[in-house]
C-alpha cells in the first residue's frame, strides 16, 4: 500500500501571526506567555513613533532548557492547559495560552523576532524572520539555529525583541496596551508588569482616578484606590477588591452602594479599584472569601468607602444625572400637578426609579417610560406592566406583586383597579364588532393604543410619528385616484428590541381569505423599501374563510377579534381571582 503524508507549508506560521486585530492584543499574547510562565514581573519597552527601535518583552518566569524549548515552545498548536491540570507548574496559576500558537504573536508587528530564554545554568537564544518562513517550503524542514551558553544557575526567564516593525500598521501605543491588560492583570500583585518605566495600575484605566487616605480607630490606616470608566457600557470586572496584607479577600464588590438609591446599577459597572487594609486581618475568614461583616473595623471602612465612591460619582456623572432629572422633570410636570397629592408622590417615586435604572439612555426612551407610569397612575393602559406580565409565563403569573417590586410598582390597588377598566374596554370592544357596520377604521383606533389585548407577544410593540408617516406615503402612492376605494387600514409598530410588527386591520364582519394572505405579504414587501429589519405580519379579521394556516411565509400570522377578546378577558378575569383584596376595591 503507497502513503502520503501532510505538509505544513511555512506560510501557516506568517497566517497565525495574523490572528491578532491590533499589535497591542499580540503584544498581551506574550504577556499571557510570561505568566503561563510563573514570572512575576514583565518589563515592556516600545519605541517612540516613528523611530525603528526595538519592542522588548522580558520576563523573569522559568524560563526553558533546550529540552523543554524544543519539546514545547516550538512545537506549534501544543495546548498547555493538557499539562499539570491546567495550571502552572509552581504558582499553580490557570493557564491562559490555549492554542500554542501565541509564539507568532511577535511576527504580526515586526519582520523579526529573536528570543533569548535562560533556565537552570543554561543560555539560548534564537533568531526567526518572516523571510526565513517564506523561503521555505516545510515549516518542519525549516533551519534554527540555536545558539546555546552557559548562564549563572540562578537566571531565569525570556527576553523576547521584535525588530525591523512592519511598515504600514500602526505603532504600538503604551496607552492602548494599557487598556488592553488592565482588566486582566490590573489586581495582581503577584505579577508586575512594567511599560516604559510605569507600573500597570489603576490608574491606567481610561476614566476618573482617584486615591483617598484614612486612618480608624479599629481599622488602622486604610487606602481606597479606583477609578471610574468613560466608556459607555461596563467593565468586564467592575468592583472593589479588598485587599488585607497584599491578598485580595473575596470577589470585588460595591461595598453596598448597590442599595443606594442615589447611584444607578449601570454606573457601578464602571467602576474599578481596591482598597488596602491590613487592619482586618484578624477579621478574614479562613478561606479567604470574605470579612466579619459586623466588626467594627469593616464598618468603619464600608463607610469611607461608600462616602468617596458617592462624591467621586456626583463629581463625574452628578451633573449628568442632575440635567436629566431637570429635563424629565420638565416633561412630566404638567401632568404630575394634575394627579392628587398621593397619587402625585407615588408617581414621583415611580419615575425617580425609573430615571435611576436609565439614566444613561437617549432622553425620548426615558421620557416615554416616565409616560407609562403617568398612565398607570391616571388608570389608563400601562404598557410596562404589560411588559412584565409577558415576561412570566402566560399560564402562570402567580407572584405578581413581585413581577411589579422589580420596577417600584407594587400597587396591587392600581393594578386591580386598571384590571376592572380592562374589562370594561373589553365590554365595549365586543359590542363594537358585533355590529355588522363596523369599519376597520374604527377598531383601528380602539386596538392601536390597547395592543395588550393581542397577548404578551405583541405587547412590547408600540407605533410612533415615523412610522405612522412611513405608512401613509406608502398607502398615498399606492392607493390614490380611483384606488382609494381599496386602500387598507394598516398599522406600523417598532418593538424596544427594533423588530417590526405590519397589523392588518379587517372590518370585524369580513372572512379572512387566501387573498388577504396574499395582499399582506404584498404590503411586506412594498414596505421592505423603508427599512432593513425583517417584518412579521398580523392580520385581525372576524372569521376565516381560506387564510392559510400552514406553509406561510416566515412571521405571517392571523388572529379572530372574537378569540382576541375571549383570551384577554380569561387572562384578566384570572388575575383578579388571584389578586388580594383592597378597601374599596370590589372583585369581580
Amino acid at each position: 500500500m503507497q502513503q502520503a503524508n501532510f505538509q505544513v507549508d511555512s506560510r501557516l506560521a506568517t497566517l497565525l501571526s495574523q490572528d491578532y486585530s491590533t499589535t497591542e492584543k499580540a503584544l498581551k499574547e506574550l504577556v499571557d506567555n510570561a505568566w503561563d510562565a510563573d514570572a512575576e514581573e514583565v518589563v515592556i519597552e516600545l519605541p517612540e513613533p516613528l523611530t525603528d527601535g526595538p519592542i522588548v518583552v522580558s520576563d523573569n518566569g522559568n524560563g526553558m532548557t533546550r529540552q523543554e524549548l524544543e519539546s514545547h515552545y516550538l512545537k506549534i498548536a501544543s495546548d498547555r492547559r493538557m499539562r499539570n491540570d491546567g495550571r502552572t507548574s509552581k504558582k499553580r496559576r490557570p493557564i491562559k495560552g490555549k492554542k500554542g500558537i501565541g509564539k507568532f504573536a511577535g511576527l504580526m508587528s515586526a519582520s523579526v523576532m529573536c528570543l533569548t530564554t535562560k533556565a537552570r545554568g543554561q543560555q539560548i537564544s534564537f533568531t526567526l524572520g518572516i523571510q526565513d518562513l517564506e523561503s521555505a517550503s516545510d515549516i518542519e524542514h525549516l533551519t534554527l539555529p540555536l545558539e546555546v551558553s552557559d548562564c549563572s544557575s540562578e537566571d531565569h526567564g525570556t527576553c523576547v525583541t521584535l525588530t525591523h516593525l512592519r511598515q504600514g500598521l500602526r505603532y504600538p501605543s503604551a496607552d492602548r496596551l494599557r487598556q488592553e491588560l488592565i482588566m486582566e492583570y490590573g489586581r495582581q500583585k503577584d505579577f508586575k508588569i512594567i511599560i516604559n518605566g510605569k507600573p500597570l495600575g489603576i490608574d491606567d484605566l481610561e476614566g476618573e482616578f482617584a486615591e483617598v487616605r484614612g486612618t480608624f480607630p479599629h481599622a488602622g490606616e486604610v487606602i481606597l484606590r479606583f477609578a471610574i470608566s468613560k466608556k459607555k457600557s461596563g467593565l468586564r470586572r467592575p468592583g472593589i477588591n479588598l485587599m488585607v496584607e497584599g491578598k485580595a479577600v473575596g470577589k470585588p464588590g460595591s461595598f453596598g452602594l448597590e442599595n443606594n438609591d442615589e447611584i444607578p446599577a449601570r454606573l457601578l459597572k464602571k467602576l474599578y479599584g481596591e482598597v488596602e487594609a491590613d487592619g482586618l486581618i484578624d477579621y478574614v475568614t479562613a478561606g479567604w472569601d470574605s470579612v466579619i461583616e459586623n466588626s467594627e473595623a469593616y464598618l468603619q471602612i464600608v463607610a469611607f468607602v461608600q462616602q468617596n465612591l458617592v462624591e467621586a460619582f456626583r463629581a463625574t456623572h452628578g451633573m449628568e444625572m442632575r440635567m436629566a432629572h431637570a429635563r424629565l422633570q420638565k416633561a412630566v410636570s404638567g401632568r404630575l400637578e394634575k394627579l392628587p397629592q398621593h397619587k402625585r408622590e407615588f408617581a414621583d417615586r415611580a419615575i425617580k426609579k425609573v430615571l435611576k435604572k436609565y439614566y444613561d439612555e437617549p432622553a425620548h426612551k426615558v421620557q416615554a417610560l416616565a409616560f407609562v407610569v403617568l398612565e398607570a397612575v391616571e388608570r389608563t393602559e400601562y404598557r410596562s406592566i404589560v411588559e412584565h406580565l409577558a415576561e412570566a409565563n402566560r399560564g402562570d403569573i402567580v407572584n405578581l406583586a413581585d413581577a411589579l417590586e422589580s420596577f417600584g410598582l407594587a400597587d396591587m390597588a392600581v393594578l386591580v383597579d386598571q384590571a376592572k377598566a380592562r374589562l370594561q374596554f373589553l365590554d365595549d370592544l365586543e359590542r363594537l364588532v358585533r355590529n355588522e357596520a363596523c369599519l376597520e377604521s374604527t377598531v383601528h383606533k380602539a386596538i392601536e393604543v390597547n395592543l395588550w389585548i393581542l397577548g404578551a407577544a405583541f405587547t412590547i410593540f408600540s407605533s410612533n410619528i415615523t412610522l405612522k408617516r412611513q405608512i401613509e406615503e406608502l398607502l398615498d402612492q399606492k392607493y390614490s385616484g380611483a384606488q382609494g376605494t381599496t386602500r387598507p387600514d394598516l398599522l406600523l409598530n417598532e418593538s424596544l428590541l427594533g423588530e417590526f410588527l405590519l397589523i392588518e386591520f379587517k372590518r370585524p364582519s369580513h372572512s379572512l381569505s387566501y387573498m388577504d394572505y396574499q395582499q399582506a405579504t404584498r404590503y411586506r414587501n412594498e414596505l421592505s423599501g423603508y427599512t432593513g429589519k425583517p417584518i412579521k405580519i398580523l392580520v385581525i379579521g372576524g372569521r376565516i374563510d381560506g387564510f392559510p394556516s400552514r406553509e406561510l411565509e416566515p412571521g405571517v400570522s392571523c388572529l379572530l377579534f372574537t378569540d382576541i377578546i375571549s383570551t384577554a378577558r380569561r387572562q384578566i378575569e384570572w388575575q383578579l381571582q388571584r389578586a388580594p383584596t383592597f378597601p374599596g376595591a370590589t372583585l369581580v
